[in-house]
């Protein structure tokens, strides 16, 4: 039998993972364009989905009296990949010239980043050291 602190513990984060993995969906649905949809998945995976798995760790901690490495190792793993793939899909949509929300502030930024190259490599003087 759990403690009333581990149940405790267990409900606050079941509570705060479905809230924000709902708003993330809601966000998705609602949001009106492509950069402000993928804010809201990427924030409700990282810490929705993060605080579901620590209840899981929890759980398996109270019941069996064990630590559950794999969670663990997924939810590192979510909070290691989710910004990165993000700003990925970000930086190929304003490359692709993704139309972005109407009233969008500084989009002047986003043309001088479009305009930018990528640094020039100098593998030449790489390899003759």
């Amino acid at each position: 039998m759990m403690s009333f602190g581990f149940e405790l513990a267990i409900s606050i984060l079941l509570v705060i993972g479905g809230i924000f993995i709902f708003v993330g969906s809601f966000g998705l649905l609602r949001l009106p364009d492509f950069y402000t949809r993928l804010h809201a998945p990427t924030k409700a995976t990282t810490v929705g989905l993060g605080s579901i798995l620590l209840c899981s760790m929890l759980t398996a901690y109270a019941t069996e009296g064990r630590f559950s490495i794999s969670e663990l190792l997924i939810t590192l793993f979510l909070v290691i990949t989710a910004p990165v793939v993000a700003h990925m899909l970000a930086k190929v949509a304003m490359h692709h010239k993704v139309r972005m929300f109407a009233k969008t502030k500084h989009t002047e930024l986003v043309d001088t980043a479009r305009m930018q190259q990528p640094p020039a490599s100098d593998s030449s003087s790489k390899l003759d050291s």
